[in-house]
């Protein structure tokens, strides 16, 4: 008997056209909003606009980084403070490679 290998793979479509709502951003990322504003809070993603959680408008990217967030926290069990580290630092890793292959490719 033959065993098959299936890989699965998940994503988002991102449209840059639209802001997501807290209520948006909470139900793709399934996670409560209380979880949200303490990744707010942590500095992890941003509200590009909005004086409150009802008139907070995230990017797209932010859907993105909240799932890093999340799975960061409930894979590695790493609190939030080190979460944003995290990102901070992968972020960081991101713009040297960038770099570093601009160079390679100007060569």
């Amino acid at each position: 008997m033959n065993a098959k290998k299936v890989n699965i793979v998940s994503g988002y479509i991102l449209e840059e056209e639209s802001a997501l709502t807290l209520a948006e951003l909470c139900w793709t990322c399934q996670a409560p909003a209380e979880t949200m504003i303490r990744l707010i809070d942590h500095g992890v993603i941003m509200p590009l606009e909005g004086n409150n959680s009802r008139q907070w408008r995230f990017h797209r990217s932010s859907l993105v980084r909240a799932d890093k967030a999340l799975r960061l926290k409930r894979d590695l069990g790493v609190n939030l403070a080190g979460t944003a580290l995290a990102l901070e630092l992968l972020d960081e890793i991101d713009d040297l490679r960038k770099q570093l292959n601009h160079y390679i490719d100007r060569e």
